[in-house]
């Protein structure tokens, strides 16, 4: 997913995800983060979520792999055709998303972090209280 993955880097390297929380994270599912709009303002995280970058939207870019354990899919509207800054990470196999969501990358290490991540409401995923957050996020090759 080139377009993907270029926009996620802009915005890595630009500094946009340090301080973003995980706004939605449900257990045995996956954890969402990447609005680099609303998801810094720790003093009100009741539109976190909601945001993208000022980037535009991206066309889908969907593949054939799964969604397994550690794999990072874009997050987007009800429109295939609207992915921008954030992201999420899976728990567990989630299949029912294959071919739905752009897959952008894999974690290759570090998984235990994001399994000790601050679990949300089931249904949901809203945290109750302080969500964990990116503190620095850099690009690497």
């Amino acid at each position: 997913a080139p377009l993907h993955v270029a926009q996620i880097t802009t915005l890595a390297a630009g500094g946009a995800y340090d301080g973003v929380v995980f706004h939605r994270v449900i257990p045995g599912f996956m954890a969402q983060t990447g609005d680099v709009r609303f998801g810094k303002d720790l003093d009100d995280m009741s539109r976190a979520g909601m945001g993208g970058s000022q980037l535009p939207n991206l066309d889908a870019e969907f593949s054939d792999v799964a969604y397994d354990r550690g794999v990072v899919g874009m997050a987007r509207s009800q429109s295939p055709n609207s992915a921008n800054s954030q992201f999420f990470i899976m728990f567990e196999p989630g299949y029912f998303l294959n071919g739905q969501y752009t897959v952008i990358g894999r974690v290759t290490e570090g998984m235990e972090l994001i399994d000790q991540l601050k679990l949300g409401d089931s249904s949901s995923g809203a945290i109750d209280g302080m969500p964990d957050r990116m503190v620095k996020v850099s690009v690497t090759e």
